[in-house]
């Protein structure tokens, strides 16, 4: 009988060293991971969200697929802080009443207007105007000294889609930096010591 009562002892003995191996296990997968990959894991982020980006610069033809309205020259249209979804198709024409977004020369941030009017030449050129929909005049006074028309090779892309007020956060980094590192602070930090 002794020897009954050693063989549950052992068991005993046995599970509670199993379980307490097994906690040593659990606790060692979920300890902070190393810094390595932490940073192959932000850089995997990065690097999803740069291919992300690529893809739809192809598939909508547009250099810059997606941007937020940073004034407000085209409300009631669209307000400050809406994301629109752009295309750039060379096949498409550009219409009168169309949305599009534009860049001057010598001015880094491209312009959401719509199409005022078009002038076509004989040979198929077409030349188009445009205004904001809350402006009082057309854009010429926008565009480069000397230029009264833009073209084709002007268009970053032509609104498709938008998403109202959801750019808000860009704006808000535009405007006041130190939130906008706050942001990044913060972002940067929550992979660091995200846990799976």
């Amino acid at each position: 009988m002794s020897g009954a009562m050693s063989t549950p002892r052992i068991r005993t003995g046995g599970t509670l060293g199993h379980r307490s191996g097994a906690h040593e296990l659990n606790h060692a997968a979920t300890g902070p991971t190393p810094l390595y990959y932490q940073v192959l894991n932000f850089g995997m982020i990065v690097s999803s969200a740069l291919m992300i980006w690529k893809g739809l610069m192809v598939i909508t033809g547009s250099e810059s697929p997606i941007v937020v309205v940073l004034s407000g020259s085209m409300e009631p249209a669209f307000h400050r802080g809406d994301l629109l979804f752009l295309t750039n198709r060379v096949e498409d024409p550009i219409r009168v009443g169309e949305i599009v977004v534009f860049r001057i020369e010598g001015r880094e941030i491209p312009i959401v207007h719509r199409v005022l009017k078009i002038h076509e030449k004989q040979n198929g050129h077409i030349k188009f105007l445009t205004k904001g929909d809350n402006n009082a005049v057309d854009d010429r006074g926008l565009y480069k000294q000397g230029q009264h028309w833009l073209e084709k090779k002007d268009v970053v892309g032509r609104a498709r889609g938008f998403v109202p007020y959801i750019g808000i956060v860009t704006i808000l980094m535009n405007d006041y930096p130190k939130f906008k590192y706050a942001v990044l602070f913060l972002l940067g930090l929550f992979v660091l010591v995200h846990r799976e």
